[in-house]
């Protein structure tokens, strides 16, 4: 991990100072977990809740809190498995172009 990762976990890890320590723990997993090239963490509710410690009915029920409040964003959908993402919120991009005025 070079000091360019660490200064943007820090960062997400400063942005997250409102939430539970649940909440939290989510967020940063999916800011640390590796992720394909959409930046989906492509790993089951399953399988993160173990790696946490949590059970996968508090994990997903966090997770949702999370999506809701806007710092997870869905990528993908494989049948019943969905995959997510940080959300703009999560790594302080911004990702809208701001419009111009036509001249």
């Amino acid at each position: 991990m070079n000091n360019d990762d660490k200064r943007r976990l820090l960062d997400v890890l400063h942005r997250t100072a409102g939430m539970t320590a649940n909440q939290r723990l989510i967020v940063m997993l999916y800011a640390m977990h590796p992720t394909d090239r959409a930046g989906a963490v492509i790993e089951t509710a399953t399988d993160l809740a173990k790696l946490v410690g949590m059970s996968p009915t508090v994990f997903s029920r966090t997770r949702r809190q999370v999506i809701e409040a806007g710092w997870l964003e869905e990528t993908e959908r494989l049948a019943h498995i969905s995959y997510y993402r940080l959300s703009a919120k999560s790594t302080g991009e911004d990702t809208v172009v701001p419009l111009r005025r036509a001249t």
